[in-house]
């Protein structure tokens, strides 16, 4: 496991969860911006798969 990988992965859980508490889904029917714990592992996914690029 690099390091790019473990920060992508950290970055980008704080990002989706900054998306959940800033944009957000107030109707609730968004699958993935309605729930904190799904962003921020959608976040996170990310992350891990641009840092692990790098």
């Amino acid at each position: 496991m690099g390091i790019g990988l473990f920060v992508g992965l950290v970055i980008g859980g704080g990002v989706g969860f900054l998306y959940y508490k800033l944009v957000g889904c107030p109707t609730g029917a968004c699958p993935i911006t309605s729930n904190p714990y799904s962003a921020t592992i959608y976040g996170a996914v990310l992350g891990s798969i641009i840092g692990g690029a790098v």
